[in-house]
């Protein structure tokens, strides 16, 4: 298979445990783009808190909020969200079923708000705005509620009056994500497959929660993690290393970069 796109999911997949990114990663995805390859993040998380890892890794195209936005050299390509009154439709039929103690996040353009002062998982992100989420007044590009109860969530969909929206759990959290229909991953790789002229026969795909199945599935080639839950190891093309064993740099060293597998070992072992 050409490749001609790798997508990474961020937790779990290219970030460590410790949510840092292993300089061996790094060199070899930089090796790819030098191929010619384009190298994408597609991350449930929001723009806000991938900032650090751009950086790192200067990513030719963005997927985040599990598809609700796509970036391409910092410029917004799509953007699929819910509408100021969905938000507060939302927040209030949570309000209504869960009463007054329930944790929600809410994703928008470019803040993360959490109606808690006190962040309580700062492995995910160390900046938040606090909004009781009582008036908000901005639209959500995904909201999050801490819960592992399914038929709640369901009881807040339904309450909210919201059409088109779906509801994902997070295996590694005890949380839920809704998002609308539309915003998934998958979704946005079509988008991203028409803009860029590149048949997603010719994309690999590696990640390690529920959010990350449509992706593999969709892609030429979809890469499970050591670490995946077991449904995402079922859907995959193939299985790699765990995130803490470097699993992304090693499959794409031994079968993308290939030919220059040698060359790229001497470069490397010289700057070390």
């Amino acid at each position: 298979m050409e490749t001609k796109l790798i997508l990474l999911d961020l937790d779990y997949t290219l970030l460590k445990n410790d949510k840092t990114i292993s300089q061996k990663s790094i060199k070899v995805l930089n090796a790819c783009q030098k191929q010619g390859i384009k190298v994408g993040f597609s991350t449930s998380r929001g723009n806000t808190n991938i900032q650090q890892y751009v950086d790192l890794v200067n990513p030719d195209i963005i997927i985040c909020n599990g598809g609700a936005n796509i970036y391409s050299n910092g410029e917004l390509l799509h953007s699929q969200g819910f509408t100021l009154e969905q938000t507060r439709q939302i927040f209030a039929a949570a309000y209504k079923e869960s009463g007054e103690n329930i944790e929600m996040t809410c994703d928008t353009e470019n803040e993360l708000y959490w109606n808690r002062t006190e962040n309580k998982t700062n492995q995910f992100t160390n900046d938040t705005e606090f909004d009781d989420f009582l008036d908000f007044k901005l639209s959500a590009l995904k909201i999050c509620i801490q819960t592992t109860n399914q038929e709640l969530i369901e009881r807040i969909i339904k309450t909210s009056n919201v059409q088109d929206c779906k509801a994902i759990p997070f295996s590694d959290i005890p949380w839920y994500k809704i998002a609308p229909t539309k915003a998934t991953k998958e979704n946005a790789i079509h988008f991203v497959a028409s803009f860029f002229n590149i048949p997603t026969s010719k994309m690999i795909s590696f990640g390690d929660d529920y959010s990350d199945i449509g992706m593999l599935k969709l892609c030429g080639k979809g890469i499970a993690m050591g670490n995946a839950i077991e449904e995402v190891k079922r859907v995959a093309s193939d299985i790699t290393l765990t995130n803490d064993e470097d699993g992304v740099a090693i499959y794409l060293e031994k079968n993308i970069l290939k030919n220059e597998t040698d060359k790229y070992k001497i470069q490397t072992t010289q700057k070390q």
